[in-house]
């Protein structure tokens, strides 16, 4: 069955043609590309993707299948996924062809396209609006991207976020405030310990000190962190006289916010596995998995709050504690889905911390 065209845009005029291997339609967004080789299904459950169309560096996506081991929400949330080539066999990740799971999922996806001229065009010209379509032409698709909303001043967390509920058994109380949080995250914790409360993005300090929570774990999520108000104006009060506190990517940067510092755009980001951070206490390097658009400002850097973390390709800041008021966080994912898992013991730490 002959494939149907499609058109990938960027809002600077560039604009590629792909074959369609999903469902049709069209999808606007940031673009924004991962370096990652395996773990596509994760990337594309990863509730940080929302607003955003996902292009895949790596030149084939898709060669070990699709399943339902490997989601780390219940829905795709990219608008659409690009890549140089697919395949939609079976293999060790599931019995059903990535190419089928997307198109089941409504998920517009193409392959064909010049992966390495546009994530190029990305890391040049830092972040830009995209689309991608089966249907329009390029002039009508390059008026709608440039008419779209950029990602700067909105705040994602409430439509990424979970509902009120309790995960795990025994252990210590976690209050966890869902921003978007990946399945693997909670079950990190779970594992290395704890019970779960998990409050949707935007719940009061009242609400959680309401529990009585032994810690207080901060979600990664989608959006601009400087936008999430609410839930900095709650993490601001718990901070007062609240349990320990720790934060990992917009939970990093919500935690940053509330002490005080700023955060501000990467020009395209940071999305992949391989991601090297240097511990400042010890200069030990871990290699981490990362999906942000945004990062802590480190100047100024209030009284009492300490960088503990650094990546060593830009020097961004990767890791804040703030040890009077029992706060720290990560920019990276411990729960390395799908690896590596050099980090993966922060939640181990976390945990015996509130112990």
């Amino acid at each position: 069955m002959a494939r149907m065209t499609a058109l990938i845009a960027l809002e600077n005029g560039l604009v590629l043609e792909a074959k369609s291997v999903g469902a049709p339609g069209t999808r606007l967004g940031e673009m924004a590309f991962t370096t990652s080789m395996t773990g596509y299904q994760e990337a594309v459950t990863d509730p940080s993707y929302l607003g955003q169309l996902l292009v895949f560096a790596a030149p084939m996506i898709g060669n070990y299948g699709a399943g339902p081991n490997q989601d780390e929400s219940d829905r795709p949330w990219p608008g659409a996924v690009i890549m140089r080539a697919s395949d939609n066999s079976s293999g060790t990740g599931g019995k059903t062809g990535w190419n089928d799971w997307l198109s089941d999922r409504d998920v517009v996806a193409v392959e064909g396209a010049d992966t390495r001229l546009l994530v190029r065009r990305l890391r040049d010209g830092g972040a830009m609006r995209g689309a991608v379509s089966t249907e329009l032409p390029a002039d009508e698709l390059l008026a709608r991207i440039r008419s779209h909303p950029e990602l700067d001043g909105r705040d994602l967390t409430s439509a990424a976020s979970g509902t009120r509920r309790t995960m795990g058994e025994a252990g210590p109380v976690i209050a966890v405030i869902d921003c978007g949080m990946k399945h693997s995250i909670a079950a990190g914790l779970v594992a290395a310990g704890c019970r779960l409360e998990v409050f949707p993005a935007g719940a009061s300090a009242d609400d959680i000190r309401a529990i009585s929570p032994d810690g207080v774990f901060v979600s990664n999520g989608p959006g601009d962190p400087a936008a999430v108000i609410a839930v900095i104006d709650a993490l601001r009060d718990l901070m007062r006289d609240g349990p320990p506190m720790f934060g990992i990517c917009m939970g990093h940067q919500l935690i940053a916010q509330a002490l005080g510092m700023s955060t501000h755009k990467l020009p395209f980001g940071h999305r992949g596995a391989n991601h090297p951070v240097r511990r400042t206490n010890d200069g030990k390097v871990e290699i981490t998995v990362q999906n942000h658009g945004y990062a802590v400002s480190a100047d100024p850097l209030p009284e009492g709050v300490e960088i503990t973390r650094e990546s060593l390709f830009d020097g961004s800041v990767e890791g804040l504690a703030a040890p009077e008021l029992k706060v720290r966080s990560v920019q990276y994912h411990p729960e390395a889905r799908p690896g590596p898992r050099d980090a993966t013991y922060l939640f181990e730490s976390f945990v015996k911390e509130i112990s």
